[in-house]
């Protein structure tokens, strides 16, 4: 059997590189934590992927990345990216989740990157799109876009055996959810509200211990995707509506192979086949501590998870530094 041809989950090593590779991107935008340049950390912790993910013995194509011009153009969708030998994986990446937040030194920084099998994951454009989410260890199907905020929150408390004021939804702290807000208080469920970072928001329903239930609000499309393949690791649910505001965006979705971009798509339509997803933290969040760095070394936290075998585990890596503070090739 070609390299190529075995499935992703046979490469045992592959998910630990993967995690080499957030931890590189994180350490590389923590050296610019609360220093208020969004561009340098975001470029900085770009750079740093690129390199890491060069070295990795695959053949990827980037189908969730950045858009645009900037820092991290290498990585827009239909890129190759990895060493061109090993397994044909398609890629969902973002170098530095929460820009503003890196630079301004608040929580839910990340570096996130997922791999699952060629075809696996949804192109979509960068526009915005509306979703809900729930982690682990409910009945499938217990969520759904559709319904009123009110319903969604007596399914999932009675679901999980609580009253709705037991629940805490992650909600970005935006303008345009005041309404979802004020709707979800008045049914009795309590809020955490997330300044910055919409894949940390998601990634927070994990856990039974992080205290999140359940996510809502409207955020980034492809960090949606990105979201999808975490929940989809370890059994969480999630589903998302585009929000197609114009001509253009509608001709952008269907240039990506959208044939209904309308409609509403589940975890299982946004990230399938054997998924990979590693992530590590630059400032701290619900699941993960930022990088920490004394003299010469620096420690950082990360999770890293596979669907094919429903984990999903913790590491913390101490890492030593040169002269300039970066991290040691191969560290």
């Amino acid at each position: 059997m070609m390299e190529t041809d075995r499935p992703l989950s046979s490469h045992l090593n592959l998910a630990m590189d993967t995690v080499q590779v957030t931890e590189i991107a994180a350490l590389a935008a923590g050296a610019w934590m609360g220093r208020g340049d969004e561009m340098a950390a975001d470029g900085a912790a770009a750079a740093a992927m690129g390199a890491a993910i060069a070295r990795l013995e695959l053949d990827g194509k980037v189908v969730i990345g950045e858009f645009g011009d900037g820092a991290s153009s290498s990585f827009c969708p239909g890129e190759r990216v990895g060493g061109g030998v090993g397994p044909r994986v398609d890629i969902a990446l973002t170098p530095l989740e929460g820009i503003t937040a890196c630079a301004r030194g608040t929580a839910n920084a990340l570096s996130v990157m997922a791999l699952t099998d060629a075809g696996g994951l949804l192109p979509v454009p960068e526009v915005y799109m509306d979703k809900i989410a729930v982690g682990p260890g409910l009945p499938e199907g217990i969520i759904d876009l559709e319904a009123e905020p009110e319903d969604n929150l007596k399914r999932v408390a009675e679901a999980r055996g609580i009253a709705v004021p037991d629940l805490v939804v992650c909600i970005l702290d935006r303008p345009r959810h005041e309404e979802l807000i004020w709707r979800v208080r008045e049914a009795g469920a309590r809020i955490m509200l997330f300044a910055d970072g919409d894949v940390s928001g998601i990634m927070a329903t994990l856990e039974p211990e992080s205290g999140v239930d359940m996510y809502m609000g409207i955020g980034g499309a492809p960090q949606g995707v990105l979201a999808a393949a975490a929940l989809r690791c370890v059994g969480g649910q999630m589903q998302g509506k585009l929000l197609l505001r114009t001509n253009e965006d509608h001709t952008k979705a269907r240039e990506m192979g959208l044939s209904d971009p309308s409609r509403i798509f589940s975890a299982a339509d946004m990230a399938s086949g054997d998924i990979m997803l590693a992530a590590t933290g630059v400032t701290r969040s619900v699941l993960l501590r930022g990088v920490r760095r004394s003299g010469d070394s620096a420690v950082t936290h990360s999770l890293v998870m596979r669907s094919a075998t429903g984990t999903l585990r913790y590491l913390q890596s101490r890492h030593s530094l040169d002269a300039a503070g970066d991290p040691l090739t191969g560290a």
